[in-house]
């Protein structure tokens, strides 16, 4: 199952902080689609997920808009 977060319009840290919250609450092997426009999240999201042992399987840019895929290791 996905789950979704919205994090668009929220700046440095509050879009890892909310990812990091959501992730906690998933199991192993789910997926947390995060989508952000803070231009810091191109370096916080991915050193999240290697910090935290998550993967990171897409990043992709939507509109003005980044959009994450975090699979929860």
């Amino acid at each position: 199952m996905t789950h979704i977060l919205d994090a668009t319009g929220l700046l440095c840290p509050l879009p890892v902080l909310k990812a990091r919250k959501c992730l906690k609450a998933l199991e192993t092997g789910e997926t947390l689609t995060v989508t952000t426009d803070d231009p810091a999240a191109v370096i916080d999201i991915p050193h999240f997920c290697a910090e935290a042992g998550h993967d990171l399987i897409e990043s992709r840019e939507h509109g003005a808009s980044m959009v994450w895929t975090i699979r929860k290791g």
